[in-house]
């Protein structure tokens, strides 16, 4: 996936969750945060931040923040609507008979249902952007939603289905990623009980760029094992 009209800027404050401030070339600007996460460890006055302009004249923000970069560690994507964007590019790629973006199941609406040579196949996507020690950890805040998609996941497994939990990594150097028990242990533990139900958990690594973030496919590859459906296409 591209972004058009991306301009480099200083993090400044962010006073909530949806907004921050920056500086572009000396000059205070207001702008909309990408992600509602808490990304303290990156959102940190005087950080270098990545923008893309709106072309919207109707919108209250002229810039969107899309990405931080983190000392010792580089560029990190932290929009969150990226993800599913990016998976869905490269969904598309692989030839699959059938791709169904938020598609319900349960009480809840997973982000990809696919069917290839008579299987049906439910993905979850989460995006991976906290990390300590060349390690990703996901979720960076406590989330209800994360684990109730586990529990999904786990029933639909049990159902005969082929479900994913696939994580996309934001940031380039990263081949691990673990539950954030320190911040959320119940998503810890619905990871662990749905791969012993039978989800597959997939690490999808990127190539991030200030204006692309593309899935790395050698990579993937690399730090994948076993006998994926999707990762064999």
């Amino acid at each position: 996936m591209n972004y058009s009209n991306t301009v480099r800027a200083e993090f400044v404050s962010r006073p909530n969750r949806f907004i921050a401030y920056v500086d572009i070339e000396g000059k205070r600007e207001k702008v909309h945060v990408k992600n509602t996460g808490r990304c303290r460890e990156l959102l940190i006055p005087g950080v270098e931040v990545i923008l893309e302009h709106s072309d919207n004249p109707e919108r209250k923000t002229a810039y969107d923040l899309i990405a931080v970069y983190k000392e010792g560690l580089g560029l990190i994507n932290i929009d969150s609507q990226a993800p599913n964007r990016v998976v869905g590019e490269w969904l598309a790629e692989k030839g699959i008979e059938l791709i169904k973006p938020e598609y319900t199941y349960g009480s809840s609406r997973i982000d990809f249902y696919m069917e290839e040579e008579g299987k049906r196949i439910l993905m979850e996507v989460k995006g991976c952007t906290l990390e300590r020690e060349k390690i990703g950890y996901f979720p960076d805040a406590p989330t209800e939603r994360g684990v109730k998609h586990l529990n999904e996941l786990k029933r639909a497994a049990k159902e005969g289905y082929l479900a994913y939990v696939a994580f996309v990594i934001q940031m380039e150097g990263i081949r691990e990623v673990r539950p954030n028990i320190e911040t959320h242990a119940a998503f810890g533990e619905a990871l662990r009980e749905a791969k012993e139900a039978g989800v597959h958990e997939i690490l999808l690594p990127c190539t991030v760029k200030e204006d692309r973030l593309e899935i790395d496919e050698k990579e993937l590859r690399s730090i994948n094992s076993g006998e994926d459906f999707i990762i064999k296409r």
